[in-house]
């Protein structure tokens, strides 16, 4: 049975908003559907009748999809296979590279939705590596093609990564733009769609980071309500942990830990490491940003830290890892230590967003003051202060210029109380 079986399953499930576990639902489990699309398994009669029905579509469209093999549908299939066993081993890179030729055949075999899958998968593999510039190429490109307009499904996809990218470059308002986008598409989709969960994440997450935290608190109960009981406990861990941080975020901690906690019984190392690694970062992240200080906060960071030791991650995510230990040596009065590690982290400074780029100077200037050196604590007090005014970070920049008038009027108060120290 040739690729095209494969292939045109993978695009009608994506353009229905299905995850392979939603559509194989009480019968197929994910690895079999995924054996299906790949071409790594030959469907039965009685499997294309039901998958068919689940898809709404005639058993003889699917029979229609099953085409001889041709050279350049077995060298696809193999290029295709190439980049996901990449992917299982998070060779990002390489997985990228054999995306990228199984795209190319496609383009010349004029498959479509062949090409359109494995650059979509090329522009994840990309931003794996941290190269959000050349990322948001590709998925420009994408965006660019009929199918990103003809099918609702992949359009979300595709805005949604872009907001994702955006937002990692610190384009905070683009990233929200480009997140409402994909939200407007998700009104096309049914309802409970994993793809709605995952274009309200990226919008609520850009939001809270341009300080808009009510807006945020309301998409938060829209995606709250896509949940229901028969929703995947993984997915519902990833709903429970994206309203934990904005409640952290809106000061209100009661809510804040029950979604956290909640969070943490429904993600599983064992399932997704990764995951579990953005996760414990996350909430070891909001946590300290409320001041919250306790076993609980130090436990998520060394979980971060040894997830990341275990899968690896890029330079952006080995910094974000760092800065939060350096934020925890700032809250627990550890200052010395935090302005060291914090110097580490602004030496790379440039690989990450904008606004956390922001974060880092205006924690190393808060960490000089409190060592006493505030001619220098003012130079990257302003440099915060105009991070996170490109970023569109608005109330972090009231925290940066707070931070620099206070060191400003402190300055003053010694100069009228010690005049001849500051003629000489």
């Amino acid at each position: 049975m040739g690729n095209g079986f494969g292939e045109k399953l993978r695009a009608e499930r994506l353009e229905r908003g299905l995850t392979q576990a939603e559509l194989g639902k009480n019968l197929y489990s994910p690895s079999y559907i995924s054996l299906l699309e790949t071409g790594r398994r030959e469907p039965t009669a009685e499997v294309i009748e039901e998958l068919a029905r689940r898809l709404e579509l005639a058993p003889k469209a699917l029979e229609a999809w099953s085409q001889p093999v041709s050279v350049s549908d077995a060298e696809y299939v193999l290029a295709g296979l190439y980049a996901r066993q990449a992917w299982d081993l998070r060779d990002y890179q390489l997985a990228a590279s054999h995306a990228a030729t199984a795209a190319q055949i496609a383009l010349e075999a004029k498959n479509n939705s062949a090409w359109w899958n494995m650059t979509y998968m090329q522009a994840e593999c990309v931003m794996k590596q941290g190269h959000l510039k050349e990322c948001q190429q590709i998925v420009e490109h994408l965006l660019e093609h009929p199918m990103a307009t003809e099918s609702a499904g992949l359009g979300v996809r595709a805005w949604q990564m872009l907001a994702a990218v955006c937002h990692g470059q610190g384009q905070l308002a683009t990233a929200v733009e480009h997140a409402k986008q994909a939200v407007k598409l998700c009104e096309q989709l049914p309802k409970g769609s994993t793809l709605i969960i995952g274009a309200h994440r990226a919008l609520i997450g850009a939001l809270a980071e341009s300080g808009k935290l009510d807006e945020a608190w309301t998409y938060c109960l829209a995606m709250i309500e896509h949940m229901d009981e028969h929703s995947m406990s993984q997915l519902a861990g990833e709903v429970a942990w994206v309203v934990g941080n904005v409640a952290f975020m809106r000061h209100d901690y009661v809510e804040g830990i029950k979604h956290h906690e909640r969070a943490a019984k429904l993600l599983s190392p064992a399932n997704d490491i990764e995951l579990w690694a953005r996760f414990n970062k996350a909430s070891a992240a909001v946590r300290l940003s409320s001041g919250i200080v306790e076993p609980e906060t130090l436990s998520a960071i060394e979980r971060a830290e040894l997830a990341l030791s275990i899968v690896g991650g890029n330079k952006t995510d080995q910094l974000e890892v760092a800065f939060i230990r350096a934020r925890w040596l700032y809250l627990t009065g550890d200052i010395l230590a935090a302005v060291e590690k914090l110097r580490e982290i602004y030496a790379d400074r440039k690989v990450l967003a904008r606004h956390t780029a922001g974060e880092v100077s205006l924690l190393l200037g808060k960490s000089l003051k409190a060592a006493g050196e505030t001619t220098e604590a003012l130079h990257y007090l302003e440099e915060a202060q105009h991070d996170f005014s490109a970023a569109g970070a608005s109330d972090r920049v009231q925290q940066a210029m707070d931070a620099v008038l206070e060191i400003r009027l402190a300055e003053r108060r010694a100069a009228a109380t010690h005049p001849e120290h500051s003629q000489a």
